[in-house]
């Protein structure tokens, strides 16, 4: 083996070089493996109040306490429904009653009396149109609308009347309207007029 071994300075013998540089690197690593570091690099000691965390201990406790009452008092009421042969008090005997009730009736008797004020002052308001006018200012637009109309208005409205057309070879007497004429009282019994 000392034949491959090629040291890095000349040497005369190569088994014994050999044999030396292997002592000295196992020595530099004991040494380097035993080192002690100059600077501490550990960090400071956690405090104890943050390692044992007593408040967290003091709400779990808390909680456990909560729920072994809880359980207690679920107990306490099967026990009480297991004695009744399981009749259950579901019935409410105390009225209903609203915080606030007084203040809201305070508030609508207030808006009453608001409305019932508006209410009086648009009554006792008197109105600032005069129908009196009105009216004789429409009479004076008719009378001049007749006064240029070429026909007179109300002769119109008393020419119109029904007439009745009878038609042929129809065994029950149909008969239709219009309003242009007026048929013979005789024929009025026969025929049926139609809107």
């Amino acid at each position: 083996m000392h034949k491959s071994y090629q040291p890095l300075k000349p040497t005369t013998n190569k088994y014994l070089q050999q044999r030396w540089d292997q002592t000295r690197y196992e020595d530099h690593r004991s040494k380097v493996r035993e080192a002690k570091p100059v600077v501490n690099t550990k960090g400071i000691q956690t405090p104890a109040h943050i390692q044992k965390k007593l408040k967290k201990i003091q709400v779990q406790e808390e909680r456990m306490f909560i729920i072994e009452r809880d359980n207690h008092h679920l107990v306490s009421k099967l026990a009480a429904i297991s004695r009744s042969k399981g009749l259950v008090d579901h019935r409410n005997n105390y009225p209903e009653c609203s915080l606030n009730a007084e203040i809201r009736r305070e508030r609508l008797l207030q808006v009453t009396h608001e409305n019932q004020a508006i209410y009086h002052r648009i009554t006792a308001q008197k109105s600032d149109y005069r129908r009196q006018l009105w009216e004789e200012d429409w009479e004076k637009v008719e009378q001049r609308r007749d006064d240029i109309a070429r026909y007179p208005r109300g002769v119109s409205n008393k020419q119109k009347s029904i007439k009745c057309v009878k038609f042929s070879g129809g065994t029950s007497g149909q008969s239709q309207c219009s309003s242009s004429g007026v048929e013979d009282e005789s024929e009025e019994s026969n025929t049926t007029t139609l809107p």
